[in-house]
């Protein structure tokens, strides 16, 4: 039986992470991952190869009907849908022979398969890997980093030929003629943003009121707006009741919240409801790690530490947004604390991005937020449209929006629906999280022409003396 000091379940972002930083920090680290490659769903099926399509989709927008602006006449545009997968999983590739490159240097050792925790004492926690060949491991640490799996609709057969998923999404041989997309979150937006700019008529269906509900109301509908200008349509408060896969596509019966009903025919359905954590054979029930009623691991806000001594969890089977960077953080810091060092998130700048085009990205709070909580606060905005650099540019849609405590001028939340929104946002996170005012932003120098001007621009509409408005 191999012994290590920490033991990682799930090699996705916040796993081999986790495992690195602890490797860092001198402990012998173990990864169980049941994926022939390192990088979890994100590396896989998910971050990586979404926005490698997305890159793809929007060069090929821009050559169609963008390029004749910049005096750049190329013909007749066509995609050749084959290459731009090819290419896709070549960036795959990299990434995840990367990460083998990284688990090597930092001599991590790799067990391929399923991990089951067995038993748990105050000294170990024993750990059966169940793959090619079974074996069980002894670790002073355990570290459940087991991500989450797309949530299926109840009666609704995937046949991942008609109606979908996203891995199927992401690897489509040719364009539909139309898609109809079960869900305006993330996953939704994006990859019906990428089949849109191809050409498919795309549809979504989202039982809430409107999209990325935590999202500011305003900025929400700035992105709604620029989205369906550019083709997406948007059926909000309906849900799907039925779907029968045929010869002639998808016949889809949707219902309003009066409880009428319509028939959508469309050649795709991409389920995209969201996701829940995974935790089939992870074994918890086997030593008395408690799982709430959503499904998710409990654990110590400040330690992440489960109900079982030495067993900890992060990323998106413990509470909170599943995003990677989130898991990434807390992979981070449960190695620094088990080491002696003081590892922390600050949950209040997680930031949020939506790869559209314009992106969407934002941080903290919205106005909904604050005024359920009775904070007072001044808000600035600005329009990338006047800013020099997205003129030249040609990408003038969209908008920045601060919103900064009344009595302290405190940041406490950015917006930002425009062209590079998610690199601009960087500026937004450090500043909240040095605790820094409208004004700080204000006053700090922005190069000009950059889009980065119209954050110091929105900062001053704060105080109301923003220079180019």
């Amino acid at each position: 039986m191999q012994q290590f000091d920490y033991t990682v379940i799930g090699g996705g972002p916040g796993g081999y992470v986790s495992a690195i930083r602890a490797a860092q920090l001198g402990f012998k680290v173990a990864v169980i991952e049941k994926r022939p490659t390192l990088g979890g769903t994100c590396v896989n099926v998910g971050c990586i190869p979404s926005k490698a399509l997305l890159d793809s989709s929007e060069k090929y927008h821009a050559a169609s009907h963008e390029f004749a602006d910049h005096g750049i006449n190329v013909g007749s545009v066509k995609i050749d849908v084959k290459k731009m997968m090819e290419r896709k999983v070549s960036v795959v590739k990299e990434l995840t022979d990367g990460l083998d490159f990284l688990i090597k240097k930092n001599k991590i050792t790799v067990f391929r398969g399923t991990g089951t925790i067995q038993k748990a004492s105050q000294e170990k926690v024993e750990i059966k890997v169940s793959g090619e060949k079974e074996e069980t491991l002894e670790s002073k640490y355990c570290i459940i980093a087991t991500g989450s799996a797309p949530i299926a609709i109840p009666g609704m057969e995937i046949d991942e030929k008609q109606i979908i998923t996203s891995d199927t999404a992401i690897a489509l041989e040719k364009v539909p003629e139309s898609m109809t997309i079960i869900g305006g979150g993330v996953i939704g937006l994006e990859l019906g943003s990428v089949w849109n700019r191809l050409g498919t008529k795309v549809t979504i269906v989202e039982m809430l009121p409107d999209i990325l509900m935590t999202l500011d109301g305003q900025m929400r509908s700035v992105a709604r707006r620029t989205l369906q200008k550019q083709g997406l349509d948007f059926l909000f408060e309906h849900k799907v009741t039925e779907a029968k896969a045929g010869k002639k596509g998808v016949d889809i019966k949707v219902q309003d919240k009066n409880g009428e009903e319509k028939k959508i025919n469309s050649e795709i359905l991409l389920v995209s409801v969201g996701r829940n954590p995974y935790t089939d054979s992870l074994g918890a029930e086997n030593v008395g790690v408690k799982i709430n009623d959503r499904g998710r691991v409990e654990v110590d806000p400040h330690t992440l530490q489960t109900s079982v001594p030495n067993i900890y969890a992060i990323g998106d089977v413990i509470e909170g947004p599943m995003l990677a960077h989130k898991a990434e953080e807390e992979g981070v810091m449960v190695a620094e604390n088990l080491a002696g060092k003081s590892g922390h998130v600050n949950y209040d700048t997680v930031p949020w991005v939506v790869y559209t085009w314009p992106e969407i990205a934002w941080v903290g709070k919205g106005e909904e937020q604050l005024k359920k909580e009775g904070i007072e606060y001044r808000t600035g905005k600005f329009l990338f449209r006047p800013n020099g650099r997205a003129k030249a540019m040609g990408q003038g849609d969209g908008q920045i929006k601060i919103l900064a405590d009344k009595r302290t001028d405190t940041v406490l939340g950015v917006a930002i629906v425009g062209p590079n929104g998610s690199e601009l946002l960087a500026e937004a996170v450090i500043a909240m999280e040095f605790g820094a005012s409208s004004e700080d932003i204000a006053r700090t120098f922005h190069a000009h022409p950059t889009l980065s001007e119209v954050m110091k621009e929105a900062a001053l509409d704060v105080d109301k003396r923003s220079l180019h408005s």
